[in-house]
């Protein structure tokens, strides 16, 4: 397995979202986060498929995960007919940082859900790690092209976001 690279973006001053497309196969593909930091505290990164380029709002997502805690015990993460798919919350101090890898399938073919899996690192306040590893739909059958990233408030302080095609 080896990764062609099909898009990137680097956040270095606050931006609202972040839009990577260029899914034009019926390939496997990953998303890599890095360091990404909101800038307004107690965020979270959510994620969208992009339809013709932009962000698809239904409320068509669905999501589940198991969340792995370094600070309390495990715990389970899940939501249905969201519009948008939601990751750990973060916040505004320097250490505070996602790493995120996603796959995705099915992006190219309109008779199919589009679907991803991934699994994220998050480094929080006090010095707590959070791991979460799960899944998620679209609920409809359409081609998607691309991902578009953005927080639940605020913007997008930093990071690099980057799209692969898995060959």
């Amino acid at each position: 397995m080896s990764l062609l690279q099909v898009a990137t973006e680097t956040v270095t001053s606050a931006t609202a979202t972040v839009t990577l497309t260029g899914i034009d196969s019926d390939d496997v593909y990953m998303v890599a986060l890095n360091n990404v930091q909101p800038a307004t505290d107690a965020a979270y990164i959510q994620l969208r498929f992009t339809v013709g380029g932009s962000a698809d709002t239904s409320t068509n997502y669905d999501r589940a995960a198991k969340e792995l805690r370094a600070d309390s015990s495990f715990g389970n993460s899940s939501a249905t007919n969201g519009s948008t798919i939601n990751f750990i919350q973060n916040g505004t101090n320097t250490s505070e940082t996602h790493q995120n890898i996603i796959y995705l399938y099915n992006f190219n073919n309109s008779s199919e859900y589009s679907f991803c899996t991934f699994e994220e690192a998050s480094f929080m306040y006090a010095e707590a790690l959070r791991g979460r590893q799960g899944g998620a739909v679209l609920t409809e059958t359409q081609a998607t092209d691309g991902v578009h990233f953005s927080f639940s408030s605020g913007n997008i302080a930093s990071g690099t976001f980057t799209l692969y095609k898995v060959v």
